[in-house]
C-alpha cells in the first residue's frame, strides 16, 4: 500500500516553524517559488505568527504543570528517563503552540488591539493578490458591473466609486477572508501599482490612520459601519490622497 505524498500546505507550516531538515527545507522554497499560493500561505503564517508574538503577553510556567501532565498521562516522573522526559514536555508545548495558532483568528477578534492584526492579514491578503496570475475575481473598470458581482459573496454590499478622473481607475475586485470573515476587496490603479481596499463590517467610527507592514503603506478609516483598509506599495501621499477622494466621491448608484 502506497503513502499518499505530504500536503504541500502542511510543509509550509513545518518550513515556516523551522521543523524541516536542510534538504526538506530547501525542496519547499523550490514549490513555494513555483507556487504562488503556497508562497502566500507561507506569507500569512508569518504575519500570523508575527502579531501573536508582538501582542500575545508571555505566559509563566505554573508550578507542577509538568507533573499534572505526567499524572493525567498515567506517567511517574520519577521512572521516566531524562530523554523522555525532555520529549513529553516538547510534545506538551507543541500541541500548546497548535491550539493557539489554531484559534488565533477568534483572539485577534476578542483583543481590543485587533487593528494591528487585521493590518497583517490585509497586507498578506494584498501580497497573495500581487503573487496570483490575476488580483482580482472580477475585472471592470465599471463599478455597476463589479458590484452586483458581490452579491451572495459577502454579507454587506459594498461600496464601489469611480476614481478614474482623480487617477485612481477601478481595475476589478475579489473577496478575501479576514478573520473567517468573506470581505469585498476592490482593486484601483494609481500608474503601475495596485491599490486594494478591503470593505470590512465595523461597529465603530473612526478617522484615518497610517502605518507601513512589510515595505507597503496601509491606510485605514472608518465610517457608516465599514472599515476600509487600503494596501499599496505607493507613497504614502498618494494612499492618502486614494483615501480622501474615496471618501469624498459621490455614493454609486
Amino acid at each position: 500500500m502506497t503513502s499518499s505524498p505530504p500536503d504541500p500546505v502542511l510543509l509550509v507550516h513545518a518550513y515556516v516553524d523551522g521543523e524541516l531538515d536542510p534538504a526538506h527545507a530547501l525542496e519547499v522554497e523550490r514549490l513555494m517559488a513555483a507556487d504562488p499560493a503556497l508562497a502566500a500561505e507561507r506569507d500569512r503564517i508569518a504575519a500570523l505568527r508575527r502579531a501573536i508574538g508582538e501582542k500575545l503577553p508571555r505566559e509563566t510556567v505554573p508550578p507542577g504543570l509538568a507533573a499534572r501532565i505526567d499524572a493525567a498521562a498515567g506517567l511517574h516522573a520519577r521512572r521516566l528517563a531524562p530523554s523522555w522526559t525532555s520529549s513529553w514536555r516538547a510534545l506538551a508545548a507543541s500541541i500548546l503552540v497548535v491550539a493557539v495558532l489554531a484559534s488565533g483568528a477568534t483572539w485577534f477578534a476578542l483583543r481590543p488591539t485587533q487593528g494591528d492584526a487585521i493590518a497583517d492579514f490585509v497586507v498578506a491578503s494584498h501580497m497573495r493578490g500581487l503573487l496570483a496570475s490575476q488580483p482580482f475575481d472580477v475585472a471592470s473598470s465599471d463599478r455597476h458591473t463589479v458590484k452586483p458581482w458581490f452579491n451572495g459573496r459577502v454579507t454587506q454590499a459594498p461600496r464601489v466609486v469611480d476614481l478614474a478622473p482623480q487617477g485612481f481607475p477601478l481595475t476589478g475586485g475579489r473577496v478575501d477572508v479576514i478573520g473567517r470573515e468573506p470581505v469585498a476587496t476592490l482593486i484601483y490603479r494609481h500608474g503601475p501599482h495596485l491599490i486594494s481596499l478591503f470593505e470590512i463590517p465595523a461597529s465603530a467610527t473612526g478617522g484615518e490612520a497610517h502605518r507601513m507592514i512589510a515595505g507597503y503603506n496601509v491606510m485605514s478609516w472608518s465610517e457608516n459601519g465599514v472599515a476600509y483598509w487600503a494596501v499599496s506599495d505607493v507613497e504614502a501621499a498618494e494612499l492618502a490622497a486614494f483615501a480622501k477622494a474615496f471618501r469624498e466621491a459621490k455614493a454609486d448608484g
